[in-house]
């Protein structure tokens, strides 16, 4: 997810979240706070999302903070990483090519409608044809048919993936073009959450005003400023909220977030930035919260940029050498970021130590391979980033690193919000790199490598395209079990290390916290905070 998640993109720091049940509550909206926050909700710096609220068009990080209060798929992960199931009884296959799932009873939409095994499948046609023109969209590719509603070019030959089968009200069959064995990891991710019918009515009046079948429904949207969601008394998933609903607030910065936590504005904050982490700990108390997860830090090099066409990889393994983590980490991160040694965060099954110094500052080597590499087109590059999202101060550390080590100039691009940067990367408008951040949406390394560096990944922004790694990932798709699946996948990450399609930074670690008037703020192996399971003192 774009988060660092997931899948999503990270503003600042994506995706599912996960608390023991409890009981819910009403809307709260007849008495309220001094800062307008209804009674017995909860609060966090959530900003705008990129897209409207449907579950298959959301990848980054604010707008899947919504999406998981609002929808529930099929199942979801624990602390661990490992399967816990949520709106599934089971998900089984024999073969990894025939999986079969069953729902659980009773569960229902937000509107009173039954969620049932047509719910899914009329919403995974629907995500998955070229004409709706969802940006997640490829996370059903897997799926026999897709082919026929998503061609490359040209008008779809079919409505519906001849891969999905209604067998009853509770029970239906995915059926894929090859075996995958970690598909039901993937299937983790709220793209793939159901919809009610009254969704194919008006799907743009819907992304404003969603109907989910998730531990909260939606009750307002003040876009740039307030997303609001009350607790779903009925919900029948293991994580009913504790709370009786949740306000998702936009900040310019994360400093103005931090200022309304200490004030009793805000009760939580997802991320503290870099001018308040030497003290956050003393200013929160027991409220800090400091915790890694599973996430990556990286920049990004556009290949259909000037600076990085038809770039020789050994300029990008040269400015990767040339970039001091371990002194950047300490300082100016302030010891909460771990430098990177791979493409994968160490949480993840199939994380790996990839052996190589190009994550290891070496200011000489560095520009030893610059030089090999033809260098860098005018002696100049860009680091694209949002400025909401405490990233200025790292970038300009992380380009001074690189112009001291190599003397090539480097500039911050700052982008005024993590929407417009998005925008920027989806429309090829990145002059020369961005900021990219990863959170899992599966904790596997499969995550990590073909939602960002698959030549159709959806989220391959910088428009990486390499014939060996998408065949090597071809081959790790067909395996015969989930380990050697990982195993292959672990070559394709070798693979990818001679191409860069990114340098890697650092492995992310929360660095937020809550106010006093909250308590049972728990983080989940994705960085989210497990909003459901917050009470209210």
């Amino acid at each position: 997810m774009r988060g660092a998640k997931s899948a999503k993109w990270v503003a600042g720091a994506i995706v599912v979240a996960l608390a023991a049940t409890a009981c819910g509550g009403g809307s709260g909206e007849d008495k309220k706070n001094a800062s307008g926050q209804p009674e017995g909700y909860v609060s966090i710096d959530v900003g705008e999302p990129q897209k409207p609220l449907i579950p298959a068009d959301t990848n980054e990080s604010l707008g899947s903070y919504v999406i998981q209060s609002v929808f529930t798929q099929l199942l979801d992960f624990d602390a661990k990483g490992e399967i816990v199931y949520t709106n599934a009884e089971s998900v089984s296959t024999t073969d990894s090519k025939v999986w079969t799932v069953k729902l659980k009873s009773g569960w229902k939409f937000h509107n009173g409608e039954a969620v049932t095994a047509q719910s899914y499948v009329d919403a995974w046609n629907w995500y998955a044809n070229v004409k709706n023109n969802q940006q997640n969209a490829f996370w059903f590719s897997d799926i026999a048919g897709y082919a026929d509603v998503h061609p490359e070019k040209g008008e779809p030959k079919a409505d519906k993936m001849s891969g999905l089968k209604v067998v009853d009200d509770s029970t239906f069959t995915i059926t894929l073009t090859d075996k995958v064995p970690y598909f039901n990891y993937k299937l983790g991710y709220a793209t793939f959450a159901p919809l009610p019918k009254v969704f194919y009515d008006d799907p743009k009046a819907f992304g404003q005003k969603p109907i989910g079948n998730g531990p909260y429904k939606f009750e307002s949207w003040t876009h740039k400023k307030l997303i609001q969601v009350a607790a779903y008394e009925d919900y029948k998933g293991p994580n009913k909220a504790k709370n009786k609903g949740i306000q998702f607030k936009n900040y310019a910065t994360v400093e103005a977030a931090y200022q309304d936590v200490l004030s009793g504005n805000l009760d939580m904050i997802r991320q503290v930035g870099p001018t308040d982490l030497p003290k956050y700990k003393q200013d929160l108390g027991n409220g800090a919260i400091e915790q890694s997860y599973a996430a990556i830090q990286s920049l990004v090099p556009a290949f259909y940029s000037k600076t990085f066409k038809d770039i020789d990889p050994k300029v990008i393994q040269g400015l990767s050498m040339a970039i001091d983590r371990d002194t950047i980490t300490k300082t100016v991160l302030n010891n909460t970021r771990t430098p990177a040694k791979s493409f994968t965060p160490p949480s993840v099954k199939g994380n790996q130590d990839l052996g190589t110094d190009v994550f290891t500052y070496n200011p000489t080597k560095a520009k030893q391979l610059i030089t090999e590499g033809g260098g860098v087109p005018e002696n100049k590059l860009f680091i694209q980033y949002n400025t909401d999202g405490g990233h200025k101060e790292w970038v300009t550390a992380v380009c001074e690193s690189i112009r001291k080590a190599t003397g090539v100039d480097c500039v911050g691009d700052p982008k005024p919000d993590f929407p417009t940067d998005l925008e920027a990367r989806d429309n090829n408008q990145v002059k020369a790199m961005y900021r990219g951040g990863w959170v899992a949406d599966y904790p596997v390394n499969v995550n990590f490598l073909k939602e960002l560096y698959h030549s159709k990944a959806e989220s391959n922004n910088g428009r990486f395209n390499d014939p060996e790694v998408d065949a090597l990932m071809a081959a790790g798709d067909k395996a015969n079990s989930l380990d050697e699946s990982v195993k292959a996948y672990q070559a394709v990450e070798k693979k990818i290390l001679e191409k860069m399609p990114a340098i890697p930074l650092w492995y992310y670690r929360i660095n937020g916290g809550h106010g006093k008037g909250v308590d049972n703020v728990e983080v989940d192996f994705h960085g989210d905070f497990e909003l459901t399971g917050v009470t209210v003192k």
